[in-house]
C-alpha cells in the first residue's frame, strides 16, 4: 500500500468511498435519517476538491484507494474514511500516523463521529466534548476531541 498526495483526479473516488464509508460503517451508531444528511451533504465535487486543495489531503493506495484522510494547516483533522471492504487493517492508523507527521501546530483536533471516537482514544486524543451537530433539521453526535503534539524543529 502506498501513501501518496491527493490528486484532482482522485476526486470522485474519494467522494464514493466517503458516502459509502458513512452508509455502512457509521450505521450502527447513527439513523438511516442522520446517515443521510452526513453523507449527502449537497457539496459539489468542486466544492469537495478545493477542500481537499486547500488542506494536506493524503491517499492510501493499493489497486484502488483504500481511504483517504486530511488536515488543515491550524492542526484540524478534518476526514479521515477507510474504504468499507477494508475496515480494521491499520489503513487508518497509516493516514493518522501521516496526517499527524505533517502537522505544524502544537496540537491537533478533530470532530470524531460515535463510531470513530474508540480509534481517536486509542491514539491519545481527549475528549474536549461531546456536541449535537444541527444539519437539516437533524441532529448528529459527535466529539470535539484534542491531542497535544511535540514539534522537533
Amino acid at each position: 500500500m502506498i501513501i501518496r498526495k491527493y490528486k484532482p483526479s482522485d476526486c470522485m473516488e474519494l467522494i464514493r468511498l466517503f458516502r459509502d464509508t458513512v452508509y455502512t460503517v457509521n450505521a450502527h451508531d447513527y439513523t438511516p435519517e442522520q446517515l443521510s444528511v452526513w453523507a449527502d451533504n449537497n457539496r459539489t465535487p468542486e466544492e469537495w476538491n478545493n477542500s481537499f486543495t486547500e488542506h494536506y489531503t493524503i491517499v492510501a493506495v493499493d489497486n484502488i484507494i483504500k481511504g483517504f484522510g486530511d488536515i488543515d494547516s491550524s492542526g484540524y483533522l478534518d476526514r479521515l474514511f477507510v474504504h468499507k471492504d477494508f475496515q480494521r487493517q491499520k489503513i487508518a492508523t497509516c493516514i493518522c500516523n501521516e496526517l499527524e507527521k505533517n502537522a505544524t501546530s502544537g496540537k491537533i483536533i478533530t470532530h470524531a463521529s460515535i463510531t470513530a471516537k474508540p480509534f481517536f482514544l486509542n491514539r491519545d486524543y481527549y475528549i474536549v466534548k461531546e456536541q449535537q451537530v444541527f444539519r437539516n433539521g437533524v441532529y448528529l453526535t459527535n466529539y470535539i476531541m484534542e491531542k497535544q503534539l511535540i514539534i522537533n524543529n
